[in-house]
C-alpha cells in the first residue's frame, strides 16, 4: 500500500513515520507476566511487529545499506536485539549471512552482492538520467551534509 496523502510531512523518513495517519494510535501488544508476585508486562515477541516487520522491513533496509557500504550501527543494535528475542539469526559478524536470512526479503537472500546489480535487476536504473552507484561520487558518511 502506498500512503500518499496519509503522510503529513514528507521532509524526512523520521517525519514521514511520525506523521503517517496509517500509524496513528498503534501500540505494541504486551503480555502479562508474574514477577515476584507482581503483574508486569513484556512485549509480545510473537506479534507481527517482530515476526514480519523485522525480516521483511528492517533487515531489508539493512541489506540495501550493506550493499551500498553504509554503516548502520543503530539498526544493527536493533536487529541483534530482536534476533535474540525471536531466536533468529540474520546478522553474524557484522554481515547479513545468518542461518535465517532465507526467511527475509533482504537482497542478500536473493544473491545480490553489490548495489549496482540490485538496482539494475530491479529496474531502478530505467530512464535516461539515472546513474549507477559506481558512476556517482562516493560520499564519506562522516562528512556533514549541508544545504547549498
Amino acid at each position: 500500500r502506498s500512503y500518499g496523502d496519509d503522510i503529513g510531512d514528507k521532509t524526512s523518513i523520521y517525519t514521514m513515520l511520525r506523521t503517517n495517519k496509517g500509524y496513528r494510535g498503534l501500540t505494541h501488544p504486551m503480555r502479562e507476566v508474574e514477577v515476584d508476585g507482581k503483574t508486569k508486562y513484556l512485549p509480545n515477541f510473537k506479534y507481527r511487529y517482530f515476526t514480519e516487520d523485522i525480516p521483511m522491513g528492517l533487515v531489508v533496509t539493512r541489506g540495501i545499506a550493506e550493499l551500498a557500504g553504509v554503516p548502520t550501527p543503530h539498526m544493527d543494535d536493533v536487529i541483534l536485539w530482536c534476533q535474540e528475542m525471536l531466536g533468529k539469526e540474520y546478522i553474524v559478524d557484522g554481515k547479513l549471512v545468518g542461518k535465517d536470512l532465507h526467511s527475509t526479503r533482504a537482497p542478500q537472500h536473493y544473491g545480490f552482492t553489490n548495489l549496482d546489480d540490485f538496482m539494475e535487476v530491479n529496474h531502478y536504473l530505467d530512464g535516461p538520467e539515472v546513474k549507477t552507484v559506481s558512476e556517482t561520487a562516493q560520499v564519506d558518511p562522516s562528512t556533514p551534509v549541508t544545504a547549498q
